[in-house]
């Protein structure tokens, strides 16, 4: 998933690094709302209330994502 309008990947943005390396899984993009977009394996532990969605992401990626925004 190549960065869309409105994302910022802030995972996976080196060639080869990450644990999927083809920057297809997974990854967490910050948007321009001020919010994130994570993207993972579906996570099926419980139902979510309708029209939300859980994703399963390492915390190798998350830790990324944090070192990314310098927090």
């Amino acid at each position: 998933m190549a960065d869309k309008p409105g994302l910022t990947r802030l995972t996976n943005t080196e060639s080869g690094s990450g644990e999927c390396g083809q920057n297809d899984c997974p990854n967490v993009y910050a948007t321009d709302r001020g919010s994130f977009v994570v993207q993972g394996d579906v996570f099926s532990g419980f139902t979510p209330p309708e029209g939300e969605g859980l994703v399963e992401i390492p915390e190798s990626v998350l830790r990324e994502a944090i070192r990314v925004l310098g927090w």
